[in-house]
């Protein structure tokens, strides 16, 4: 049964269906999310969890269905909502001609900080991203790693009370990931909600508190992460996501031509989609 609309969800979208051409991305979506939780969206590729973003953000606007983000309806007044959001696309695009140091006091001045906060701001957002030695670099220097940092501090820039990240894991070293992940759970613990998509459940399991589960457009479940594993009798949130998408095929596969491991071989462990 869906929950009644209610202030006490940050995001509190129903019925979103979005279609590009001949084909359905979002199918009848639900996706509610309490103020203050750490949210994980989770589902094999091309379920619709980038595209359920893009609405989100006003990207694309829905075909059917309501967006109400921190009670505001998002569709009908989406500048307000933009204030009060943070969003880390999965595809950056920064300024790649400027320092990060001038980016980060771009971005500040943009939400209309004046010049010593937004100065103020961005010293302390380059320390806790661990990105002040690389201050005065122009952006195009910046690894991959370093890029998702300075993307997850110019969505930080103007203290959103909802932050928005789309893979924000995706392809970066270890390093870099550590110093996402402790700032994202300092994020959490002073009450921001965040809403994260990743393919890596282990990185989820650790971080969040709500979890959802998507698979072609449409939402299986979604809930609080101790909820979820109750209600399937599962150990994990990983074990949740492998019973309701289903484990593929391919995770069984032999090769024929290799014959039988060797008994004092141990499998690799295995990985979710």
């Amino acid at each position: 049964m869906m929950p009644s609309p209610t202030d006490d969800l940050a995001v509190d979208a129903r019925g979103l269906q979005k279609r590009f051409g001949g084909f359905s991305a979002l199918n009848g979506l639900d996706l509610q999310i309490p103020r203050g939780a750490f949210y994980a969206y989770l589902g094999p590729n091309g379920a619709g969890k980038s595209t359920s973003i893009a609405l989100l953000t006003g990207v694309y606007g829905p075909d059917a269905g309501s967006i109400r983000m921190l009670g505001v309806d998002a569709v009908a007044r989406p500048m307000e909502v933009k204030r009060r959001v943070g969003v880390v696309p999965e595809e950056l695009s920064l300024f790649e001609r400027l320092t990060g140091r001038q980016y980060l006091t771009f971005c500040a001045r943009m939400y209309g900080l004046d010049g010593d906060e937004a100065a103020a701001r961005a010293t302390e957002l380059l320390e806790l991203t661990e990105l002040t030695y690389k201050a005065g670099a122009l952006v195009a220097e910046y690894s991959k790693g370093m890029r998702r940092r300075l993307a997850i501090a110019a969505a930080l820039i103007h203290a959103p009370e909802l932050v928005l990240l789309d893979e924000p894991f995706e392809g970066i070293d270890v390093l870099a990931a550590g110093v996402i992940r402790e700032l994202l759970r300092e994020l959490s613990r002073r009450g921001v909600t965040l809403l994260l998509t990743t393919h890596v459940l282990e990185i989820a399991e650790r971080l969040a508190t709500h979890a959802g589960i998507i698979r072609g457009g449409r939402m299986l479940d979604q809930g609080p992460v101790g909820s979820l594993l109750s209600r399937y009798e599962c150990p994990s949130l990983e074990a949740v996501f492998e019973k309701l998408i289903s484990v593929p095929a391919s995770r069984n596969a032999r090769l024929s031509f290799y014959g039988e491991a060797p008994a004092s071989v141990t499998p690799l462990r295995q990985e979710t989609a």
